[in-house]
């Protein structure tokens, strides 16, 4: 069900928002939007994608978007997809030039939408982030927050902001390059890094949630750090080489030292010696392979994302005639 009016070329900005356990917060999330739509430019659209959400947010939506003062689209998954599918499910059907995506929480004020649209239809930047300053969240959830950031920057990219990425927003450009890296248990945050382009922070303080209870779960946040660390980095084969080489290192060293005492008379058991270097051998061959094989495994795994080699940002002809 869509809600629309005039010309789909008319539509500039376009917000992204999914829903799930959202029923108390979404009216005024289009309340909040309709007072942004205020201060820009262009027509601005939201696109509410309910991601299977088990409460009455899709009726909510149905009764309020058709009498709402801006152009909206509705989508609903058949069931819970989670929040990257959706995002992506609602960047394939905005019609903005400039896309945000935002939560329907309101943790993180939609006002910044405002800042977001201005530097990219101004030509400044591609993407642009929230970076978080403050927050108002309980002491718990606070901590959890920051030390999983904390585990994703040192392992997957330091250059995302120190509280990560909640709320950003990009060209329609930044958003084709992403939908066209069709991964499954990927990180859009790393793939929107990923991509490059050109990026630029907004400062925002996050505000204690009032409705609703929060579906990023412990398990969740272990689920997608280590989604991310799989996609993005080759931390696990580096570990299994390393572990490899020196476990080989060892094992030589060892074999060396029990040959050694043999032929000097250190060890007069029957049989001991020959069994110990067989077993070694062994182990060392083991080892040593698993390094290789390791290293094939990446490169095999690397190949089979289908991503692009590169991203061209800009494309320029210049004619010499003049």
């Amino acid at each position: 069900m869509t809600h629309s009016s005039g010309s789909d070329d008319a539509i500039l900005y376009s917000v992204v928002v999914p829903v799930y356990g959202n029923a108390g917060s979404v009216a005024a999330v289009v309340e909040r939007l309709e007072k942004v739509a205020t201060h820009l430019t262009g027509r601005l659209e939201v696109v509410f994608v309910v991601d299977g959400s088990p409460d009455r947010s899709l009726d909510v939506l149905q009764q309020v978007l058709p009498t709402a003062g801006i152009d909206s689209q509705l989508v609903a998954h058949s069931r819970n997809f989670g929040s990257f599918a959706a995002i992506r499910t609602g960047m394939g059907v905005a019609r903005g030039r400039y896309i945000g995506v935002m939560a329907a929480d309101l943790q993180e004020p939609p006002e910044l939408m405002i800042d977001f649209f201005a530097a990219l239809s101004a030509g400044t930047a591609d993407v642009v982030v929230g970076r978080r300053e403050a927050r108002a969240d309980p002491a718990l959830n606070s901590l959890m927050s920051r030390t999983f950031w904390g585990m994703y920057r040192r392992t997957i990219n330091p250059a995302i902001p120190p509280g990560g990425v909640d709320v950003f927003g990009c060209t329609r450009e930044v958003a084709d390059a992403l939908l066209a890296m069709r991964e499954a248990h990927s990180s859009l945050v790393g793939l929107l890094y990923w991509v490059g382009y050109r990026r630029l922070e907004v400062p925002y303080e996050r505000v204690e949630r009032t409705e609703g209870k929060s579906a990023w779960t412990l398990r969740k946040r272990v689920r997608y750090l280590l989604d991310s660390v799989f996609s993005f980095t080759d931390i696990p084969i580096s570990v299994l080489s390393t572990v490899g080489v020196l476990g080989a290192l060892v094992t030589l060293t060892v074999g060396v030292v029990v040959l050694v005492s043999y032929l000097t008379g250190r060890i007069d058991e029957v049989g001991y010696t020959p069994l110990m270097l067989v077993m070694l051998f062994s182990t060392f061959v083991l080892l040593s392979g698993l390094g290789v094989v390791g290293s094939y495994v990446w490169r095999a795994y690397e190949n089979s994302k289908q991503r692009p080699l590169s991203v061209s940002a800009s494309h320029e002809t210049f004619d010499a005639r003049g």
